[in-house]
């Protein structure tokens, strides 16, 4: 098949209604070259170019196929496995074949197909009689346009006419506009120059070449004879000459000079000399050997390490991959935050040195495209990085190990809506691999598939070495009077926190509200400020006296008239990071304080020197939102502060209660995890609370246990799965129009009689979305709980695609979200 005539290719343009592989002729000088995972240029639609994915090859074509205009790489992008992946995902999460391309490649990758036209000189044109009046317009623009080439798009929306218009591509083919295809790479390769001697001569004539050379140009050929090849900037810092010395060598023919690909590489590290030896205590070696086993076994599945925090998961972790590697096979380790890479990363390079690559969104785009060549031309075998790394083409994946496995960021909110785990899971059934999920608070579902024995169960009962869990103590708000000068810490966690700095120790305290004041109001009319564009109160930030909104990021200055009734008795209200960084420095102006959020690591590199400060001493206390409550290992931290966490107890979701768990659980594990004992004080209005209770004692078990009564009870997840499906349209009553219409289809097909008469589930709505308005887009919502299986996945791929084809809904999207994260 490798110089098969015609490609099935996914292409770009295409909506989900009418998405499918479409078959093109591959032509002749392009035959053996066109291979499966390469991207091609094809015409696809009236007149129309776009970017395709190859996804197969075939011997024959039962109707005319159109020519693949171009190819675009020398080599396939993606190997077998990973095109297999782009099937996978379309199936599962209801999107194009070239969506989940999109997503499985870094943007450095992505590229664009642009349509420019520009005039011919009336000498060289027909006769402009027959023009219609638009063409006279488009002909008389682009005539006066100072721009070479005017983009398609650009021209169409210049002279407010449709951008599906056919008229730039008529007069193109009358021979009135030259039209060009261009296709524009989001990022490009780096190089680099280097320079050689043109012919090196035999050593007993080279004191005959060497005095042609004098100065400045006899220093650059002895350096080149002695080091080989060198870069311009090498030649330059090691010689002493200027750039023009060794360019005018070049020009004289004495040297050649060639480009080379230059790696940005988000992994500065040496190669190490001996690796660290891992001591493993008895529970850890259990543990590891158990599931050393398992990933050599011919199936290796799922396994969960379940251990408390402080317990040493990623000991057992380098050991797995330290095997892994010895196999010459590779691994791919997820994290939930980009907060947590930089001391992971610090441990695994001084351990694997440049066979550690990193990918998340934190890096520059040709960072992130020269990881991922890196990776995918086997230059690195490890590779680090949050949810989208799990796409990482690790060439034999042996190992995927999923770190903090319950975190929620691990789902996508965006097209295609996929799960790390899922995605995960599929890569390693495929490739053989072990898929190793690691917590201290595992989701339900993992647990529940775990003691039903689809996963293996490791657990880590004790911290590492002499660590103890930390004390915990839950200070009730209610009876506990506050620090007078303050009204966000008591009395208590002031005394304890000034204790622990006098010790010369360290602290974390936990606000999961970011910004200064977290809402404003009007005293008079009652009128909270509200996002423009979303249903979404507007934060108040202290650094720039700025109101905004954390979803779309719109942002104003801070009123002091209402803007609904024009009085000026607007109102600040909520606390926030900012407010409690002030509120610290305020009653101890002596404290070093370092703030983690959104906004304080925003900057490349923040959060990366935030960290590494902290570790070295440089702050006494680390406050911020759930970053500071997730995988960070600092040995000198011995007092947490919980704020507050009344909040996050009573969201509108099944899950809040595991998530309150799971947060508590993990901030108080970040003390005493060194040799001296650790204190968590837990503010809160509610100390009767049973997950204050479960979180304070660490007992994971218990938490499970009455969770999953309550879930079996009313037949939520694990006993049943929820689809999502959503309309968004830039009025309300449109995005009803469509949810209500995929309710009527819904019974339509599910109704005594239909194809999907046999299929149990519940619809609940439609409602408006939690969010009711997102970027300008209002947005309503149909709830189905069902059980996730290719027939139901089925029912609603057809329920999208007469969505798509009904023409009332032309300007309304929809979605399906299988098990997202926020439901009710």
């Amino acid at each position: 098949m490798a110089e098969a005539p015609f490609a099935a290719v996914a292409v770009d343009r295409a909506a989900y209604h009418f998405d499918q592989l479409y078959t093109y002729a591959v032509p002749a000088a392009l035959l053996g070259k066109v291979k499966p995972g390469c991207r091609v240029r094809v015409p696809f639609g009236a007149g129309k170019d776009c970017m395709g994915l190859v996804v197969a090859l075939q011997e024959s074509c039962a109707v005319a196929a159109k020519p693949v205009f171009a190819l675009l790489d020398t080599a396939p992008l993606l190997s077998p496995e990973l095109l297999a992946l782009v099937s996978f995902l379309r199936e599962r999460c209801f999107c194009t074949y070239y969506e989940a391309f999109r997503a499985m490649v870094p943007a450095g990758l992505h590229a664009k197909v642009r349509e420019t036209y520009s005039a011919l000189p009336a000498g060289q044109c027909p006769s402009e009689a027959l023009l219609t009046d638009d063409e006279r317009r488009i002909l008389a623009k682009l005539r006066a346009s100072r721009l070479p080439a005017f983009p398609r798009e650009k021209l169409l929306r210049a002279l407010k006419l449709p951008q599906d218009s056919l008229l730039p591509a008529r007069l193109a083919e009358a021979g009135f506009l030259l039209r060009s295809i261009d296709v524009l790479k989001e990022a490009e390769e780096q190089t680099e120059r280097v320079y050689s001697i043109a012919e090196e001569p035999d050593s007993d004539v080279s004191d005959v070449v060497r005095p042609m050379f004098r100065g400045r140009q006899a220093e650059v050929y002895d350096f080149l004879r002695k080091n080989g090849a060198a870069t311009l900037r090498e030649i330059c810092t090691y010689t002493g000459v200027s750039l023009s010395v060794p360019q005018g060598m070049e020009r004289g023919g004495f040297l050649l000079s060639e480009k080379r690909r230059v790696w940005r590489s988000a992994v500065n590290a040496a190669e190490p000399d001996t690796p660290e030896t891992i001591a493993l205590t008895e529970e850890q070696a259990r543990a590891y050997q158990n599931l050393a086993a398992q990933a050599q076994s011919e199936d290796p599945g799922t396994a969960l390490l379940f251990g408390v925090t402080g317990s040493g998961k990623t000991s057992v972790y380098l050991r797995l991959i330290d095997d892994c590697l010895a196999r010459e096979r590779g691994a791919i380790v997820l994290v939930p935050e980009i907060g947590l890479t930089p001391q992971l990363l610090e441990r695994f390079a001084a351990r694997y040195g440049k066979r550690v690559a990193l990918l998340h969104s934190a890096l520059s785009m040709g960072e992130r495209m020269d990881e991922w060549n890196r990776i995918r031309e086997g230059g690195a075998q490890v590779a680090i990085g949050t949810r989208s790394a799990v796409f990482a083409p690790v060439p034999r994946l042996g190992l995927i190990i999923l770190d903090e496995e319950h975190e929620h960021t691990y789902k996508s909110e965006q097209t295609p809506r996929f799960h790390a785990r899922e995605v995960a899971r599929f890569r390693a059934s495929q490739c053989g691999a072990l898929l190793l999920l690691g917590s201290a608070t595992p989701r339900v579902e993992s647990y529940t598939a775990a003691l039903r024995g689809r996963y293996r169960l490791e657990a880590l009962e004790k911290r590492y070495g002499s660590a103890q869990l930390p004390q915990v103590r839950v200070v009730d708000l209610q009876l506990r009077r506050r620090d007078a000068r303050s009204g966000l810490l008591t009395e208590e966690l002031m005394d304890e926190l000034h204790q622990t700095v006098t010790a010369g120790r360290q602290a974390i305290l936990l606000m999961n509200r970011r910004g200064y004041h977290t809402f404003l109001a009007c005293d008079r009319c009652a009128k909270v400020l509200i996002c423009p564009q979303c249903s979404i109160s507007l934060t108040y930030h202290l650094a720039n006296e700025r109101v905004r909104c954390h979803y779309c990021g719109y942002s104003a200055p801070a009123p002091t008239v209402c803007p609904e009734c024009r009085e000026p008795t607007v109102r600040f209200g909520g606390v926030g990071t900012q407010k409690l960084e002030q509120e610290l420095l305020r009653l101890m102006p002596e404290l070093r304080v370092a703030r983690m959020d959104a906004d304080s690591t925003a900057a490349r590199g923040a959060r990366e020197a935030l960290l590494s400060g902290f570790a070295a001493g440089e702050f006494d206390v680390l406050l911020g939102t759930q970053m500071v409550a997730k995988g960070l290992d600092f040995p000198n931290v011995t007092l947490v502060g919980v704020v507050s966490i009344d909040q996050q107890l009573y969201y509108d979701d099944y899950r809040s209660q595991e998530r309150a768990f799971a947060l508590l659980t993990q901030v108080i594990g970040r003390a005493g995890r060194g040799l001296q004992p650790g204190l968590a004080l837990v503010q809160t209005f509610n100390p009767e609370n049973e997950i204050l209770r479960l979180a304070a004692r660490q007992d994971y078990r218990a938490f499970y246990q009455t969770e999953i009564r309550l879930r079996k009870q009313l037949v939520y997840p694990p006993y049943c799965d929820f689809c999502l499906l959503g309309t968004a349209a830039a009025t309300e009553p449109l995005a009803r129009q469509g949810a209500k219409y995929l309710l009527e289809q819904l019974r339509r097909r599910t109704a005594p009689g239909a194809a999907y008469a046999d299929e149990k589930l519940m619809a609940l709505g439609p409602m408006p979305a939690r969010v009711g308005m997102l970027k300008g887009k209002y947005r309503w919502r149909l709830l189905i709980k069902c059980r996730n299986s290719p027939r139901l996945r089925g029912l609603i791929s057809e329920l999208l695609c007469a969505f798509g084809k009904e023409s009332a809904f032309a300007q309304v999207s929809s979605y399906a979200d299988m098990n997202p994260e926020a439901v009710l």
